[in-house]
């Protein structure tokens, strides 16, 4: 059964991402402030949790807060098995797919494809719904930053 990208997102979609000034304030109040810089984007290189693989240059993505539903992170006999997900709700933007350093999609899961690590396929790190073709959300919690 082919799944939306609203049953992904578990309330109305959202109004577009705030600008640059809003999306810092937004992160300062969430406690993301060392992350984003005044412009909006991230001050930090974005790497894989598990293997340190780089994701995203620093000033690659945009902070954006949206609440989407991510599959729980688990390996692939845990995975078979179903199970829950996350609801995270602080992401990178990344407008343009070419800006990622390292980064692999799923199979479409009806209009999502999810984002993981092509080196070690850990995730889904992120999520990305083939009706719009120009936004890439990865998600903070998800993700380490150096």
């Amino acid at each position: 059964m082919a799944a939306a990208c609203a049953e992904m997102e578990p309330a109305a979609a959202p109004p577009p991402s705030p600008p640059p000034a809003a999306s810092a304030a937004a992160a300062a109040a969430s406690g993301s402030a060392e992350l984003v810089c005044a412009q909006g984007r991230n001050l930090k290189a974005v790497l894989c949790q598990r293997c340190g693989s780089r994701v995203l240059l620093p000033g690659a993505a945009t902070f954006a807060r949206r609440e989407l539903l991510l599959p729980a992170m688990r390996k692939k006999a845990a995975a078979a098995a179903g199970g829950g997900g996350d609801l995270l709700r602080e992401h990178w933007l990344v407008r343009d797919m070419f800006s990622f350093e390292n980064v692999g999609f799923t199979r479409d899961v009806g209009n999502v494809k999810f984002l993981v690590c092509a080196d070690c396929e850990a995730g889904p790190i992120g999520w990305h719904c083939l009706d719009d073709k120009d936004s890439f959300y990865v998600a903070l919690e998800r993700v380490a930053h150096e």
